[in-house]
């Protein structure tokens, strides 16, 4: 198994699963060195730089890949993929899913994602903002699906893994929150406030948002084989 690990905050509960899961430790040091924003593990999954790795829902249409249901998914509002009011029309390299959406959108500003996305919002407030995944819901009544789980070998294993993580509810120890709150600038109960707003089961309604999403994604050009 080889698993690409998108380094953002809204994975953080399912990064503290592969810490406690039975993987052997070469499986669990390659996934902190095969880390990367989507955009990259997207590319390199289509690569086979690695087997399975979450990656932007606009990608994962894709024939050569198969999928299970495990997503980076929002309800309503998500705070962390913004595009940013009464600024230059700018996309955001990182990921290929919010760039769409903003286009299906039609939402001009600087796209915003991650991160930076959550850190922005926190300093200039709501007001300065879109969310996309608000935008979305208030649009088609759905909840959206910014990643998915896709993987192009190793299918028991992954499917195994993704089962039990979907099982459990996961604690995140408080000096791992610390940590994590030390090294991206966001406050620890910022960072709890956050991860409620995500959620990673897809259901009837996150397969029917990302069937939508990606019909209209079609207008642009983009179907990927």
């Amino acid at each position: 198994m080889l698993f690409g690990k998108i380094d953002y905050l809204n994975l953080l509960p399912f990064h503290i699963f592969l810490k406690c899961y039975p993987l052997q430790n070469a499986v669990k040091k390659s996934i902190e060195y095969k880390k990367g924003v989507p955009s990259k593990l997207c590319k390199d999954l289509y690569y086979a730089r690695v087997d399975a790795a979450v990656i932007s829902s606009v990608e994962s249409r894709r024939s050569k890949y198969k999928t299970l249901d495990f997503g980076i998914c929002s309800k309503k509002g998500v705070k962390s993929v913004l595009v940013r009011k009464n600024s230059p029309k700018r996309l955001d390299p990182a990921s290929m899913s919010s760039n769409m959406l903003s286009k299906i959108l039609s939402l001009d500003g600087e796209v915003i994602i991650g991160d930076n996305a959550l850190k922005a919002y926190l300093k200039d407030g709501k007001d300065a903002f879109y969310d996309m995944g608000e935008v979305w819901n208030a649009k088609t009544g759905l909840p959206f699906v910014f990643g998915r789980f896709a993987y192009i070998k190793n299918k028991s294993g992954y499917k195994k893994l993704v089962k039990e993580f979907l099982k459990h509810k996961i604690k995140i120890p408080r000096y791992i929150i610390e940590n994590y709150a030390a090294t991206r600038g966001v406050k620890s109960s910022d960072i709890k406030w956050y991860l409620n707003f995500i959620s990673y089961k897809m259901g009837i309604k996150e397969k029917k948002s990302l069937k939508k999403f990606l019909n209209e994604a079609k207008k642009f050009n983009f179907d990927p084989k």
